[in-house]
């Protein structure tokens, strides 16, 4: 019990000791204000890097990459209704079909799918 208590503080103690050294490493790089700045070929930037981010493309490419998915997970569905007896995967797979294009035709009615708005 005793030996536990003893790594358990040496433990506690290096940890203690990174923190300590990485803050004081890294309380250096925040007094250069060159290093802080964006670099485009040695120029100023021309506009500002803190810019808003378009929703509209995130909505998107979020969009895109939940159908992506889904259109791999009905890659392998196809061998389970060639190799199947029953009809369980074709039922299911109608079923997730479904609520793709329920979810598909909800984004359209939204308008998250017009880029142009």
């Amino acid at each position: 019990m005793l030996t536990l208590m003893i790594y358990s503080l040496i433990l506690v103690l290096l940890n203690l000791l990174l923190l300590t050294v990485g803050l004081i490493i890294n309380k250096r790089s925040y007094k250069d204000r060159e290093k802080n700045s964006p670099f485009e070929c040695g120029f100023d930037p021309s506009i500002l890097t803190r810019a808003p981010f378009s929703m509209r493309f995130f909505l998107l490419a979020v969009i895109f990459l939940i159908f992506d998915v889904e259109i791999i997970l009905l890659m392998p569905l196809t061998m389970n209704i060639m190799n199947s007896n029953t009809h369980w995967p074709m039922t299911s797979s109608v079923i997730f079909l479904i609520i793709l294009l329920m979810g598909l035709f909800h984004e359209w009615n939204q308008g998250s799918l017009n880029w142009m708005k």
